[in-house]
Protein backbone atom coordinates (compact mmCIF):
# COMPACT_ATOMS: atom_id res chain seq x y z
CA UNK A 1 0.00 0.00 0.00
CA UNK A 2 1.48 3.70 -0.74
CA UNK A 3 2.21 5.56 2.04
CA UNK A 4 1.25 9.10 2.74
CA UNK A 5 4.58 10.09 2.24
CA UNK A 6 5.24 8.68 -1.10
CA UNK A 7 2.04 10.31 -2.37
CA UNK A 8 3.18 13.96 -0.75
CA UNK A 9 6.50 14.20 -2.47
CA UNK A 10 4.87 12.01 -5.65
CA UNK A 11 2.61 15.59 -5.59
CA UNK A 12 5.48 17.63 -4.99
CA UNK A 13 8.11 16.72 -7.68
CA UNK A 14 5.14 16.17 -10.23
CA UNK A 15 3.44 19.23 -9.84
CA UNK A 16 -0.34 20.00 -11.09
CA UNK A 17 1.32 19.73 -15.03
CA UNK A 18 2.86 16.46 -14.77
CA UNK A 19 2.10 13.03 -15.44
CA UNK A 20 1.70 10.44 -12.62
CA UNK A 21 2.19 6.49 -12.50
CA UNK A 22 3.13 6.44 -16.00
CA UNK A 23 3.91 3.31 -18.30
CA UNK A 24 7.34 3.80 -19.38
CA UNK A 25 9.16 1.22 -21.48
CA UNK A 26 7.24 -1.44 -19.21
CA UNK A 27 7.37 0.24 -16.27
CA UNK A 28 5.52 2.17 -14.04
CA UNK A 29 6.87 5.40 -13.23
CA UNK A 30 6.02 7.47 -10.19
CA UNK A 31 6.41 10.82 -12.97
CA UNK A 32 7.21 12.33 -15.71
CA UNK A 33 8.32 16.03 -15.73
CA UNK A 34 9.60 17.59 -18.75
CA UNK A 35 10.66 14.16 -19.95
CA UNK A 36 12.80 13.30 -17.65
CA UNK A 37 11.21 9.91 -15.18
CA UNK A 38 11.13 10.69 -11.97
CA UNK A 39 11.45 7.76 -8.86
CA UNK A 40 10.74 7.87 -5.36
CA UNK A 41 12.27 5.13 -3.24
CA UNK A 42 12.05 4.86 0.53
CA UNK A 43 13.00 0.99 0.22
CA UNK A 44 16.15 -0.29 -0.64
CA UNK A 45 17.76 1.35 -3.70
CA UNK A 46 18.48 -2.46 -4.63
CA UNK A 47 15.23 -2.89 -5.79
CA UNK A 48 15.65 -0.17 -8.54
CA UNK A 49 18.73 -0.97 -10.11
CA UNK A 50 17.39 -2.96 -12.85
CA UNK A 51 14.36 -0.67 -13.62
CA UNK A 52 16.60 2.43 -13.27
CA UNK A 53 19.36 0.91 -15.75
CA UNK A 54 16.75 -0.19 -18.08
CA UNK A 55 14.80 3.29 -18.18
CA UNK A 56 18.35 5.21 -18.17
CA UNK A 57 18.89 3.49 -21.98
CA UNK A 58 16.54 6.17 -23.03
CA UNK A 59 15.54 8.87 -20.65
CA UNK A 60 16.88 10.94 -17.74
CA UNK A 61 15.55 9.89 -14.55
CA UNK A 62 15.79 11.49 -11.06
CA UNK A 63 15.66 9.21 -8.04
CA UNK A 64 14.69 10.87 -4.84
CA UNK A 65 15.47 9.45 -1.92
CA UNK A 66 13.79 10.32 1.37
CA UNK A 67 15.97 10.41 4.92
CA UNK A 68 13.96 11.14 8.23
CA UNK A 69 16.04 14.24 9.86
CA UNK A 70 13.23 14.47 12.39
CA UNK A 71 10.84 11.86 13.56
CA UNK A 72 7.53 11.68 15.31
CA UNK A 73 6.28 8.55 16.46
CA UNK A 74 2.10 8.23 16.60
CA UNK A 75 1.33 5.35 18.74
CA UNK A 76 -2.49 4.27 17.90
CA UNK A 77 -4.73 1.72 19.24
CA UNK A 78 -5.41 -0.77 16.95
CA UNK A 79 -9.09 -0.60 16.12
CA UNK A 80 -10.09 2.47 17.52
CA UNK A 81 -7.23 4.48 15.82
CA UNK A 82 -6.91 6.78 18.98
CA UNK A 83 -3.64 8.11 19.74
CA UNK A 84 -2.09 6.58 22.68
CA UNK A 85 1.61 8.61 22.76
CA UNK A 86 3.43 10.97 20.85
CA UNK A 87 7.02 11.21 20.84
CA UNK A 88 10.49 12.55 19.36
CA UNK A 89 12.91 9.89 18.23
CA UNK A 90 16.17 10.80 19.31
CA UNK A 91 17.81 9.30 15.81
CA UNK A 92 18.19 11.65 12.74
CA UNK A 93 19.92 10.53 9.47
CA UNK A 94 23.09 12.19 8.27
CA UNK A 95 24.22 11.82 4.53
CA UNK A 96 26.10 9.33 5.47
CA UNK A 97 23.42 6.95 6.18
CA UNK A 98 23.19 7.44 2.18
CA UNK A 99 25.75 5.11 1.57
CA UNK A 100 24.68 2.18 3.26
CA UNK A 101 21.97 1.53 0.89
CA UNK A 102 24.09 3.41 -2.15
CA UNK A 103 26.16 -0.07 -1.99
CA UNK A 104 23.71 -1.77 -3.52
CA UNK A 105 23.37 0.58 -6.07
CA UNK A 106 27.10 1.33 -7.42
CA UNK A 107 26.56 -0.77 -10.59
CA UNK A 108 24.12 2.27 -11.34
CA UNK A 109 25.43 5.70 -10.26
CA UNK A 110 26.64 7.55 -11.64
CA UNK A 111 25.49 7.90 -15.14
CA UNK A 112 25.13 10.96 -17.21
CA UNK A 113 21.65 10.78 -17.70
CA UNK A 114 21.04 10.39 -13.99
CA UNK A 115 20.41 11.98 -10.42
CA UNK A 116 20.26 11.12 -7.12
CA UNK A 117 18.34 13.50 -5.24
CA UNK A 118 18.70 13.27 -1.48
CA UNK A 119 16.23 15.17 1.14
CA UNK A 120 16.28 15.05 4.77
CA UNK A 121 12.75 15.79 5.96
CA UNK A 122 10.78 15.99 9.33
CA UNK A 123 7.92 13.22 8.97
CA UNK A 124 5.46 11.21 11.52
CA UNK A 125 5.61 7.65 11.97
CA UNK A 126 2.12 6.03 12.87
CA UNK A 127 2.30 2.61 14.63
CA UNK A 128 -0.64 0.21 15.52
CA UNK A 129 -0.43 -1.09 18.57
CA UNK A 130 -1.81 -5.20 18.42
CA UNK A 131 -2.79 -7.32 20.74
CA UNK A 132 -2.64 -10.75 20.29
CA UNK A 133 -1.40 -13.39 23.27
CA UNK A 134 0.79 -11.80 25.81
CA UNK A 135 2.51 -10.28 23.89
CA UNK A 136 1.79 -6.45 23.09
CA UNK A 137 3.80 -5.73 19.98
CA UNK A 138 3.30 -2.75 16.76
CA UNK A 139 3.24 -1.97 13.34
CA UNK A 140 4.44 1.28 11.46
CA UNK A 141 1.11 1.61 9.55
CA UNK A 142 2.00 5.16 7.58
CA UNK A 143 4.88 7.88 7.09
CA UNK A 144 3.31 11.42 6.63
CA UNK A 145 5.89 14.72 5.14
CA UNK A 146 5.99 17.06 7.38
CA UNK A 147 9.11 19.68 6.19
CA UNK A 148 11.87 18.87 3.95
CA UNK A 149 14.83 20.67 5.61
CA UNK A 150 17.24 20.14 2.87
CA UNK A 151 17.79 19.05 -0.50
CA UNK A 152 20.75 17.40 -2.24
CA UNK A 153 21.77 16.66 -5.94
CA UNK A 154 24.44 14.01 -6.71
CA UNK A 155 25.37 13.57 -10.51
CA UNK A 156 29.08 12.80 -10.36
CA UNK A 157 31.78 11.02 -8.16
CA UNK A 158 32.65 14.37 -7.61
CA UNK A 159 29.71 14.98 -5.90
CA UNK A 160 29.79 12.24 -3.58
CA UNK A 161 33.53 12.79 -3.12
CA UNK A 162 32.92 16.46 -2.00
CA UNK A 163 31.42 15.41 1.33
CA UNK A 164 33.94 13.88 2.37
CA UNK A 165 35.97 16.46 5.45
CA UNK A 166 38.78 18.54 3.83
CA UNK A 167 41.35 18.02 6.77
CA UNK A 168 41.40 14.44 5.84
CA UNK A 169 45.50 13.42 4.32
CA UNK A 170 45.42 12.88 0.82
CA UNK A 171 46.21 9.45 1.78
CA UNK A 172 44.21 7.66 4.19
CA UNK A 173 42.48 4.49 5.74
CA UNK A 174 39.21 3.14 6.50
CA UNK A 175 40.16 3.70 9.98
CA UNK A 176 41.54 7.53 9.56
CA UNK A 177 38.55 8.13 7.91
CA UNK A 178 35.92 6.50 10.53
CA UNK A 179 37.57 8.75 12.91
CA UNK A 180 37.09 11.45 10.58
CA UNK A 181 33.64 10.95 10.12
CA UNK A 182 32.87 10.04 13.76
CA UNK A 183 31.28 6.75 12.18
CA UNK A 184 31.90 2.96 13.35
CA UNK A 185 34.92 1.19 10.94
CA UNK A 186 32.34 -1.04 9.31
CA UNK A 187 30.14 2.09 8.37
CA UNK A 188 33.44 4.07 6.65
CA UNK A 189 34.41 0.85 4.83
CA UNK A 190 30.98 1.26 2.73
CA UNK A 191 31.61 5.12 1.71
CA UNK A 192 34.78 4.34 0.85
CA UNK A 193 33.26 1.29 -1.25
CA UNK A 194 30.83 3.69 -2.45
CA UNK A 195 33.93 6.35 -3.42
CA UNK A 196 36.01 3.36 -4.59
CA UNK A 197 33.32 1.93 -6.90
CA UNK A 198 31.95 5.12 -8.62
CA UNK A 199 35.47 6.65 -9.00
CA UNK A 200 35.66 9.08 -6.26
CA UNK A 201 38.35 7.36 -4.79
CA UNK A 202 41.68 5.24 -5.42
CA UNK A 203 43.29 2.45 -3.48
CA UNK A 204 46.40 2.78 -3.90
CA UNK A 205 48.48 0.80 -1.54
CA UNK A 206 47.55 -2.29 0.78
CA UNK A 207 49.33 -1.49 4.37
CA UNK A 208 48.88 -3.38 7.76
CA UNK A 209 45.38 -1.23 8.83
CA UNK A 210 43.89 -2.24 5.47
CA UNK A 211 43.73 -0.30 2.11
CA UNK A 212 45.06 3.34 2.31
CA UNK A 213 42.96 5.45 -0.60
CA UNK A 214 43.69 8.73 -2.19
CA UNK A 215 41.44 11.37 -4.48
CA UNK A 216 42.31 10.50 -7.83
CA UNK A 217 42.08 14.53 -8.23
CA UNK A 218 41.22 17.70 -6.39
CA UNK A 219 37.26 18.01 -5.84
CA UNK A 220 35.76 21.30 -6.17
CA UNK A 221 33.02 21.97 -3.26
CA UNK A 222 29.98 19.96 -3.90
CA UNK A 223 26.89 19.36 -2.46
CA UNK A 224 26.62 19.39 1.63
CA UNK A 225 24.88 18.28 4.37
CA UNK A 226 24.87 18.44 8.08
CA UNK A 227 28.03 15.55 8.72
CA UNK A 228 27.87 15.01 12.35
CA UNK A 229 27.70 11.45 13.82
CA UNK A 230 23.75 9.59 13.75
CA UNK A 231 22.53 10.34 17.81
Amino acid sequence: MESTLHRQLKALYAGSSAACEVRVDGYRVDAVVDGRLIEIQQASLAALRRKVSRLLQHHRVLVVKPLCARKVIIRHEGRSRQVLSRRTSPRHATIWDVFQDLVYFVGVFPHPRLALEVIFADMEEHRAAIRGGWRRREKMTDRRLLTIQQRLTFHTADDLAALLPPHLPNEFTTAELAAALDLPRWWAQKVAYCLRKTGGLVPSKRGRRGWVYSRPRPVAPGPRASLGPRR
